[in-house]
């Protein structure tokens, strides 16, 4: 499956921030990773000041230059005000204006696709939500990335090739396709977008998850940490036990063969230094008890702070009308050739599964088409065959 996902790189960052800026009527003076913006009268936006630069990364030595980079409070607040300016778009595919997508288990496969011809039979419409995804712990650990998921309005199947699809032409490198407004309401916006943010979650679960096993990692780190510390802390204070209880003992012995003023003087040192014993006694079977209940508070602060913090938020929908209909791929081998048809959508690639027609299993980029002479068939089956 198709992870259609943007890194948000400090190159994605400036280019994004440039366009934005300049939509806005902003000029812009470069001077190395230092840019100077000056902005018109009456463009309304609470980033631009009178007098506003920019400082492409976070090693900013200027206190009155804002810092640009993924995490940057001013990128972060631009973003949400591109978002709150035009949260939604509409963009149409047309058949002549977009290229013919070739399914996988045909690019893997080495039976050479000679022609392809596209009739198209009624237009569809979907939805592709692009998603503000970060996964951050407090203390150590930060992920943030923009995920495009494509929903059909009528279906709700997910439409992966037109998340690729939607991201190539609208790339910061590219020149922007949306102008017109959205038809769709917001009330049959909903559940699409529901089903969306489910798809988006289940995508960075692979994500989600290497980032909670690091975190995992660093926390049972410094738990190990501290149960080290304070089992020296033990060892310590049983010393110390140790060394007060000879001390008491040694007093004992003086009280019983001293005269009478150096026994009082004996009897009161043992009370202090029984009281001492006692106090270090209290505080060593306090950690003893906490070490052996694995230093249960302290685990949970640790975890606490190493805990995962998953934000997914939409950031724009766009609505994509498209046209669905059949493709005929013409097939062709040194020695024989062969013509299939099959559902096809404009950006949308391939919509029928097709399988191999000797053991009915679907073909796919790790099962691919490998011969044409006895029908479709898979390499497994193919190879069985020759052997």
């Amino acid at each position: 499956m198709t992870d259609a996902a943007v890194p948000v790189t400090q190159s994605a960052v400036e280019t994004f921030t440039e366009r934005y800026l300049r939509t806005l009527g902003c000029d812009i003076d470069k001077q190395g990773n230092r840019w100077t913006i000056n902005a018109p009268d009456e463009v309304e936006s609470e980033l631009l000041t009178e007098s506003l630069t920019l400082v492409c990364g976070d090693d900013v030595d200027d206190e009155n230059a804002e810092p640009l980079y993924p995490e940057s409070p001013f990128f972060q607040t631009l973003l949400t005000e591109a978002s709150e300016r035009t949260p939604s778009g509409k963009i149409a595919f047309q058949t002549e204006e977009t290229d013919i997508q070739i399914p996988d288990w045909l690019r893997a496969s080495e039976v050479e696709v000679r022609k392809t011809d596209f009739t198209p039979y009624y237009d569809r419409t979907a939805i592709v939500v692009l998603f503000q995804v970060s996964i951050e712990t407090v203390s150590e650990y930060q992920s943030e990335f923009l995920k495009a998921v494509a929903v059909d309005t009528r279906s709700e199947d997910h439409l992966p090739a037109l998340e690729q699809t939607f991201l190539e032409i609208t790339s910061p490198d590219t020149e922007a396709l949306i102008t017109d407004q959205a038809d769709i309401t917001p009330s049959d916006v909903q559940p699409l977008l529901e089903t969306a943010r489910e798809q988006v979650v289940e995508r960075a679960q692979d994500t989600i998850d290497e980032i909670h096993q690091e975190a995992s990692r660093a926390a049972d780190a410094e738990v190990e940490e501290f149960r080290q510390m304070q089992q020296q802390r033990i060892q310590e204070f049983e010393a110390q036990q140790s060394n007060l209880s000879e001390k008491i003992d040694d007093l004992s012995d003086r009280i019983s063969s001293s005269d009478e003023d150096e026994r009082v003087d004996a009897l009161k040192e043992r009370k202090e230094l029984k009281t001492e014993y006692e106090d270090v006694d209290a505080e060593l079977n306090d950690l003893r008890q906490r070490r052996d209940q694995g230093f249960p508070d302290r685990q949970r602060e640790i975890r606490a702070r190493h805990a995962l913090d998953v934000r997914v938020k939409p950031r724009t929908i766009t609505e994509v009308e498209y046209e669905r209909g059949e493709i005929e791929l013409k097939l062709a081998t040194e020695e024989q050739d062969h013509t299939i048809t099959v559902g096809y959508g404009s950006g949308v690639g391939v919509t029928e599964t097709v399988r191999c027609e000797s053991c009915g299993n679907p073909f796919s980029e790790s099962l691919p088409l490998d011969t044409i002479e006895e029908g479709l068939w898979c390499e497994d089956c193919s190879s069985g065959v020759s052997d």
